[in-house]
């Protein structure tokens, strides 16, 4: 069984349904783990009447603090973490299941696949309207065409639903707080996985779940996460997307490695931009 990991920000419409949707089409009884940043739209009451072990915050403290915190009151080995404007189709949690039986050891990380209304140019996700918002979801039309809808694996997990091990999230420190409250996240934890050696990066093609699209994220204010992370590892995200993590690219097999990036003149010449924009270079445009 997964503990999986649910922050949440006055979103309470969603969190219902993406609690319900676990619930409902799960094959194992998971743990649920509510953070609730605020909660004073009712979330913290709603959570505490569902008896879902949970974590509380009066302020919103960003999706790192939160679950960071709530991965705390995991019980299973295998951490997902899940964003509070997703609903989990049938099947979603088997699908995962299956790829981790298939891996040796502990050090991967997996994503499910998400479906969204709208086309955002990300060629991990499948685009399929069934609605933007829980007023206008419609989830029977979604049901019945759920099975069209799963597509081969795909490399670079790295955006939620995401599982890993419990022990490498431990290992690792979870989410780093200095990218509070979020922005790029993600993608500075799977480089942290890159460097603790872990090379399967695995989306699963048929573990679908439906995303609304930034419900939370959509309010903040956001932190520089791009450049943070470029400060932080000396590369851009979309060199590690593109050249390490082959975001996008079908798997070969459910348990494909990543190897190092081959030497090309594209990769030296994005990683000699990455290098210009660190030293924030003012001599003039780049010359290829």
């Amino acid at each position: 069984m997964f503990s999986i990991l649910i922050p949440t920000w006055n979103n309470l419409e969603h969190l219902k349904l993406c609690v319900d949707s676990i619930r409902r089409h799960s094959a194992f009884a998971h743990q649920i783990i509510v953070h609730v940043n605020d909660g004073s739209d009712g979330s913290a009451e709603w959570v505490r009447s569902q008896q879902l072990d949970a974590t509380f915050s009066d302020d919103n403290i960003g999706i790192c603090l939160a679950v960071n915190g709530s991965a705390l009151l995991a019980r299973h080995e295998l951490l997902v973490y899940l964003n509070d404007d997703m609903y989990c189709c049938p099947g979603w949690d088997t699908a995962l299941l299956r790829r981790r039986q298939m891996i040796d050891g502990d050090l991967f990380m997996l994503s499910g696949t998400m479906i969204e209304p709208r086309d955002s140019g990300n060629p991990c996700v499948v685009v399929g309207d069934f609605g933007d918002a829980v007023g206008n979801f419609r989830e029977d039309a979604l049901l019945a065409e759920v099975d069209r809808l799963k597509r081969a694996d795909w490399l670079g997990a790295t955006w939620p639903p995401t599982l890993v091990h419990r022990d490498w999230w431990l290992k690792l420190g979870g989410y780093s707080t200095e990218l509070s409250p979020g922005m790029s996240s993600d993608n500075d934890f799977s480089m942290k996985l890159w460097h603790a050696g872990c090379r399967q990066f695995i989306g699963v093609g048929d573990s679908l779940v439906y995303h609304f699209q930034c419900k939370s994220t959509g309010k903040v204010v956001k932190n520089d996460g791009r450049s943070q992370f470029l400060h932080k590892w000396g590369i851009t995200q979309s060199t590690f997307d593109r050249f390490y993590l082959r975001r996008g690219q079908l798997a070969k097999s459910p348990t494909e490695r990543l190897s190092e990036p081959s030497p090309s003149s594209d990769l030296a010449w994005a990683l000699r931009k990455g290098r210009w924009r660190l030293r924030g270079a003012k001599a003039g445009p780049l010359t290829r």
